[in-house]
């Protein structure tokens, strides 16, 4: 419900219907339904969006195909996503792209939005491993990007066309206290140009980069101690790391993971891991309350992907969790604490929706002074980036683990500037 509490608090927005799967995550809405924090004309559809009539929706809704402002969406990531194993669209959560765009056909919404992992975009329908790409050139089908290529192409096919511009972002550029990067996808029935808005906050650790318009005033990322460092009461709910795992965080400092731990425990604890290529910077990882916080995981109590409270030995909370994705305070959540965490986990964080509800709602504004004429619509759809690659510190350089301290003297760790804010290329 992140991107769907992110809409609403424009102030623009009624949410009058929801596709939900699992039982635990309806029983979340209906008890806040039920609180007064959702519309009590909340249409809740606890099923599969697979085998969801979309006629049946807009008959439970009270609605005919064209009537509706604005659909969103966020289809399962784990496929898309580049921290696991890439399924794309052999895997069947995949084809719910194909499911959004069969109720983009049927309801007909002025606008519609989809937000997902920034891996989508590189997402081939066919994945080869990295092993076997040595001995032959790859397929159309397993090229990089083609799941995107081919959705625009379905989407250009509809009997009634729709526009789309693809947007690279991440929510921490925006005042969100997390380093989230997410693609969002805003599509339109009028031939209507959307642009995501430039970057409100960035790193205050170096001089404001000349990349920026030069009446361009940004605030400074906001960071965990913003967004927990005030909690007088973090709950109850929590999955901890076990004992064996906290023997293995008591000795990282704040702001560091497994590089600061003596080899002979890096290798005792990490396994075959330790021999792996790449940062690994999630292992034993323990956050620093001076920076934001890292990309929230549905479990935040495993080895790989820890994470540690910057000064206590435990796992975040859940209650830290709603924080970070700025959640409702008095917002609750149903089912077993898994269930809990990973609604919290797998949410859009609420201020991202925020600032896309904003998007579609100035286009509205634009759309309404010139009597929503539909103008013939780009060529192109559009992939634009507008600075979601972000750095905030250097776990380890010239042999030496680079440190950030709460409270001391930070000499020689600093922010990395942007190389580039907004770049445009083309769905070819």
């Amino acid at each position: 419900m992140g991107l769907d509490l992110g809409l609403e608090s424009t102030g623009r927005f009624e949410l009058i219907a929801c596709v939900e799967k699992e039982r635990a995550f309806c029983d979340t809405i209906r008890l806040n339904q039920t609180k007064g924090r959702l519309s009590k004309n909340l249409q809740v559809f606890e099923a599969d969006m697979s085998s969801l009539d979309p006629q049946l929706v807009m008959k439970r809704c009270g609605i005919k195909p064209g009537e509706i402002d604005l659909i969103v969406g966020g289809p399962p990531c784990q496929s898309f996503s580049t921290a696991g194993r890439r399924g794309t669209v052999q895997d069947p959560r995949g084809t719910l792209l194909w499911d959004f765009l069969r109720f983009v056909e049927a309801l007909q919404p002025k606008f519609f939005i989809i937000e997902n992992v920034r891996g989508l975009l590189s997402a081939a329908l066919r994945h080869r491993p990295i092993a076997n790409r040595k001995d032959s050139e790859l397929a159309p089908d397993e090229l990089p990007g083609s799941v995107v290529r081919l959705f625009a192409d379905d989407l250009r096919k509809l009997q009634t066309p729709y526009h789309m511009d693809c947007f690279e972002v991440n929510a921490v550029n925006y005042g969100a206290p997390q380093l989230r990067e997410r693609v969002i996808f805003i599509g339109n029935r009028y031939g209507e140009v959307t642009e995501f808005p430039d970057p409100t906050h960035g790193p205050e650790r170096i001089e404001e980069s000349t990349l920026f318009d030069d009446d361009t005033s940004l605030l400074p990322w906001r960071t965990l101690r913003d967004a927990i460092g005030g909690l007088t009461d973090v709950g109850d709910v929590i999955m901890d790391f076990s004992d064996r795992k906290k023997s293995f965080l008591k000795e990282v400092p704040p702001g560091s993971n497994w590089r600061s731990l003596p080899e002979e425990l890096q290798r005792l604890s990490m396994g075959k891991a330790w021999h792996a290529k790449g940062g690994r910077s999630g292992w034993w990882r323990r956050l620093n309350f001076d920076l934001p916080s890292p990309t929230l995981v549905t479990m935040p109590n495993h080895a790989s992907t820890s994470l540690c409270h910057p000064t206590e030995l435990r796992a975040l909370t859940l209650r830290e969790y709603a924080a970070i994705q700025e959640f409702p305070q008095d917002w609750e959540f149903s089912g077993t604490a898994a269930q809990q965490y990973a609604q919290v986990g797998n949410a859009v964080p609420v201020r991202l929706g925020r600032v896309a509800g904003n998007v579609v709602a100035g286009a509205f504004d634009r759309l309404a002074t010139k009597n929503w004429k539909v103008e013939a619509p780009p060529k192109e759809f559009r992939i634009v980036y507008v600075q979601s690659h972000v750095r905030t510190r250097q776990w380890y350089k010239a042999g030496k683990t680079m440190v950030w301290e709460d409270g001391g003297v930070n000499n020689g760790v600093s922010y990395e500037p942007p190389q580039t804010v907004r770049r445009v290329s083309a769905i070819g």
